[in-house]
């Protein structure tokens, strides 16, 4: 088996947001009851979420691959490259998209009728960036469904109470990558993209992340105000905001060298530090 292969392909399909956006459909689940969901339902939504996230990605990356191609920033990534195949790509997206239907009929009936629209949430969202600047909030948004597709997992209903969470997790989402697309401002106006960055410029965008961040700690407390959670689970928030403060502190207008670390390195332990501290809250208190 060739690893090096394995690992560039999972680098293709940014494999590593996948994990660090568990927490928050595991989240949904745990706070739905409140408690432990069983294994059975976890293995589920696990298989859910990596089959909805990977197809999510694969389609993105080939819907875009003919703009990766043109920006010298993503020109070297592995399909744009030619490292990998279209029809490989697409093979694993329409694999993935099998095993989010799969899992969606293991956990019930709901689950089931609510699939396609999720197919076509991350199906859609690659196409944002040609007609709106919204687009990273679209992003979000798409993504955001996962901890209120977790509680649906474990109650088979839709109420209102994950709501919020779902938006705190879209503007999450949204506030980082508005963040990452500062980088690709020049390319964006001579493409006729549309991004945040490309309408308001790096000192704008930077501007816009810090107001989703701020929207996704507000909705973080809006949440735990809701389902009356406890002085722990206040405490994983705060942590998070401090995460978010530094994330911030470290890309300015002037100098975006550090964008990708912020962004992804620093972004990624905001959903295990919420997740960790609310399970602390549930099962301790």
């Amino acid at each position: 088996m060739d690893w090096t292969r394995i690992t560039r392909f999972l680098s293709l399909i940014d494999f590593q947001h996948t994990i660090f956006g568990l927490p928050f459909a595991y989240l949904g689940a745990f706070l739905a009851l409140p408690g432990f969901p069983g294994w059975f339902k976890i293995f589920w939504i696990t298989v859910a979420m990596v089959g909805a996230r990977t197809a999510a990605l694969c389609m993105n990356r080939a819907i875009d691959i003919h703009i990766d191609r043109k920006n010298p920033r993503t020109a070297h990534w592995p399909l744009p490259s030619g490292e990998f195949s279209l029809r490989l790509t697409w093979g694993v997206a329409i694999v993935s998209l099998a095993l989010l239907v799969v899992a969606a009929w293991q956990l019930n009936p709901l689950c089931l009728k609510l699939a396609p629209l999720a197919i076509l949430a991350l199906w859609g969202y690659s196409y944002t960036k040609r007609f709106t600047w919204w687009c990273h909030l679209c992003l979000g948004l798409a993504i955001g469904i996962g901890p209120t597709a977790g509680w649906i997992a474990v109650t088979g209903e839709f109420t209102w109470q994950p709501v919020l969470l779902t938006l705190a997790v879209a503007f999450w989402i949204a506030g980082f990558d508005t963040m990452y697309a500062c980088q690709d401002i020049e390319f964006d106006c001579r493409e006729g993209l549309y991004s945040i960055p490309g309408r308001f410029g790096a000192r704008g965008a930077l501007i816009f992340a810090r107001g989703f961040h701020f929207l996704t700690l507000a909705c973080f407390v809006g949440t735990g105000l809701i389902l009356g959670l406890g002085w722990l689970y206040y405490l994983g928030v705060a942590f998070a905001g401090t995460i978010l403060i530094y994330e911030h502190s470290l890309v300015s207008a002037e100098n975006l060298d550090l964008v990708n670390f912020a962004a992804f390195k620093v972004n990624r332990y905001v959903s295990s530090t919420v997740f960790v501290m609310t399970l602390l809250d549930i099962f301790l208190f």
